[in-house]
């Protein structure tokens, strides 16, 4: 089977209340996804319901090929968004100890915590009461405590939230290496950067419906290239330039307006910037911007921010 995660027709309502709707998707062996949208899209029932904590309204899950997660929950890490450790216990007992409950004897926990540990920078602190670490220093360890077990399918809800840049490159690398090691990697987030640079697979989710499934090179075509112009211009200009659809305008520090223009799709950007230079304007800088992931689920949306 090369899903470890399938997801077909799955709908989920709180009474009258709606969260997911008839929502498909897989997620393919050591692999990373992204599981996308913003706060309140779905993405969290989702998860609930992939980990067999509720069940669907309707539609079938398929979990490294169980239909019901809690039956190869030792083959599973999840680091839940709502973060939670006993505070007074040490990191290396507080992995161990949930190492243990993930089918992992005592001894082999207790040395797979100190390895993992010391990798993210915290051997110094593996036996200082976790009350007494840092934020970004705490939820390393509750990260650790989600792999210790080494699942093949590890599921993160909104990881990133809360570290500081330097902590969120960290974990980034961790994400990398789970996957470079063969498990599949599905995390959640609104945070567009962190999913461009990492996933193989993306699945965008708004109001609880999939709005799009595929690589982000497939999600960026669907958002507009710009060309972003400086100079004596003005917006009248360059709407009126070829392929431009529409025009953002940007008062700088100097002054001067910059002037991004959304190209409809197809349209050569060199076109419009050959347009605007033979009209014997005076334009001091000129670039081609590519839509980024953001950009693609403005986009998708119809305008509904992911952040």
């Amino acid at each position: 089977m090369d899903a470890a995660l399938e997801l077909t027709g799955v709908t989920k309502r709180y009474g009258d209340f709606t969260a997911v709707n008839d929502l498909s998707f897989s997620a393919r062996r050591g692999r990373i996804l992204g599981f996308l949208g913003p706060n309140g899209a779905g993405k969290t029932s989702t998860l609930r319901m992939v980990l067999g904590l509720v069940a669907p309204s309707a539609g079938t899950i398929n979990v490294l090929g169980a239909t019901d997660a809690r039956a190869v929950r030792e083959r599973i890490g999840f680091l839940p968004e709502e973060r939670g450790l006993y505070r007074r216990m040490t990191p290396i007992d507080a992995i161990a100890f949930l190492g243990g409950l993930k089918g992992l004897a005592t001894g082999e926990a207790r040395r797979r915590a100190a390895v993992l540990l010391e990798a993210q920078g915290l051997g110094h602190a593996a036996k200082r009461q976790i009350r007494h670490l840092s934020k970004g220093m705490a939820q390393k360890v509750q990260l650790i405590s989600a792999i210790v077990h080494e699942p093949e399918l590890v599921i993160l809800d909104e990881p990133f939230s809360g570290l500081d840049p330097v902590n969120q490159q960290a974990l980034e690398a961790v994400i990398r290496g789970l996957a470079d090691r063969g498990a599949t990697v599905v995390f959640s987030t609104h945070v567009m950067q962190h999913a461009e640079r990492l996933c193989d697979h993306v699945v965008l989710l708004a109001r609880g419906a999939k709005v799009f499934d595929g690589s982000v090179a497939e999600a960026r075509g669907h958002a507009p290239r710009a060309l972003v112009l400086e100079g004596a211009l003005d917006a009248a200009v360059v709407a009126a330039l070829p392929g431009v659809e529409s025009v953002a305008t940007e008062v700088l520090d100097d002054g001067g307006t910059r002037y991004t223009a959304a190209l409809a799709r197809g349209a050569s950007g060199q076109d419009a910037l050959r347009a605007a230079l033979s009209g014997g304007h005076d334009i001091t800088r000129f670039d081609m911007r590519e839509p980024s992931l953001h950009d693609a689920f403005i986009a998708l949306t119809g305008g509904e921010t992911s952040q």
